[in-house]
């Protein structure tokens, strides 16, 4: 399908944007200054792979317009030979056509960012800690098999097994564009371990994926809003734990927002990390009542950390998962609890990117028309 008018307005934007930079990094002054010169330097280079595919498309259409004027040629052999050239080239002009405007949807800024994961038991008593902990599983399965880094912040064991809460900082590439779409409730469905009628259970857990903050100044908070308590750390950690009062809990008192965290080894160290996950929660609430104004007609609702909405349920008679924002359902319940996740997630990344680039082509949706 051939770009829309409103793509081919932007791409030629990002066309003259990327001519403009190429001329003004050849200007002696911005060369002399060294952060100006390397701010254009990788936005040119940000800007290059669509630049690059969209020559790709151009060759491809030239020539099919090519194949094209042979089709209308009076020889027969021209024309054989035009619509085998079209019948070859129409493929690799829809996948060009598809990576241009791939590279042309909006990109999240937080997409690079590591993300503090909280996983926290709701109903259903002891068999919900014991679901939040095969979840804590799940998730640093998943981390291990993308090569990140998964570090308990903060954990409150159940009282036979699992979590009541835990909170994770993951680290490394791109780790809030894979588990963006984790936020919500999830539900089990099972027989647990202490029933011994072998009646199934539903529990649920809730999980909240927040992006961590690099920069200190993007969230302020005042002393006069901030409580701080220590206490001791509890569970595994060492000689350290127990004897002195290094755990520490913040919390936010205009917003009622808490952060702990007491798994590291000093009280000082602990602050800091509580501080950064603060900071991260109170940025998610306020960016998540924008998204959720902006995305309210988009059925995955990205990011906003509402963990009222159930998302996902795993059956494990039926070996079952089944996410419900995509109807995505897989037998394969096992396999995504080892840490293969991405079976469910790249469904998920597809649908958010079929809404925004519906919105970038301009097709009509339910907010346009309620906007116009």
């Amino acid at each position: 399908m051939p770009l829309s008018e409103r793509l081919v307005t932007k791409l030629a934007e990002i066309r003259d944007r990327h001519e403009e930079i190429a001329a003004l990094m050849s200007d002696a002054d911005i060369v002399n200054d060294q952060p100006q010169y390397v701010s254009l330097a990788r936005e040119y280079a940000e800007l290059q792979p669509l630049i690059d595919a969209h020559k790709r498309l151009e060759e491809v259409g030239d020539e099919i317009d090519q194949a094209q004027e042979f089709i209308a040629d009076d020889d027969l052999e021209l024309k054989q030979l035009g619509q085998e050239t079209i019948q070859e080239l129409t493929p690799q002009f829809d996948a060009a056509v598809e990576e241009v405007e791939r590279l042309l949807l909006p990109s999240d800024p937080t997409d690079d960012a590591n993300v503090f994961l909280e996983i926290r038991a709701g109903t259903g008593g002891d068999e919900a800690a014991i679901f939040a902990g095969d979840l804590a599983k799940m998730y640093e399965r998943y981390s291990a098999a993308k090569g990140w880094d998964s570090e308990l912040v903060n954990g409150r064991p159940g009282d036979h097994g699992g979590f009541k809460e835990a909170i994770y900082l993951i680290s490394g590439e791109q780790v809030f564009s894979r588990l963006k779409f984790e936020s919500g409730a999830h539900r089990v469905q099972r027989v647990p371990e202490t029933e011994s009628q072998g009646r199934i259970h539903t529990s649920a857990c809730t999980v909240a994926i927040l992006p961590e903050i690099e920069e200190i100044t993007d969230v302020e908070i005042k002393e006069s809003d901030l409580r701080i308590d220590t206490f001791r750390a509890s569970g595994s950690g060492g000689q350290h734990v127990n004897k002195t009062d290094s755990a520490v809990r913040l919390t936010h008192l205009p917003s009622g927002t808490v952060a702990e965290c007491q798994d590291e080894r000093s009280q000082h160290q602990n602050k800091e990390r509580a501080m950064a996950l603060l900071k991260s929660k109170l940025l998610d609430a306020e960016q998540s009542a924008q998204r959720a104004e902006r995305d309210r007609d988009r059925k995955l609702q990205v990011g906003t950390g509402d963990r009222s909405e159930r998302i996902r349920t795993y059956n494990f008679p039926q070996g079952r998962i089944t996410d419900h924002r995509v109807n995505l359902t897989l037998y394969k319940l096992d396999e995504v609890l080892e840490g293969s996740l991405d079976q469910v997630i790249e469904p998920l990344i597809r649908e958010y990117q079929a809404d925004l680039l519906q919105e970038l082509r301009g097709e009509s949706t339910n907010a346009d028309n309620a906007q116009a």
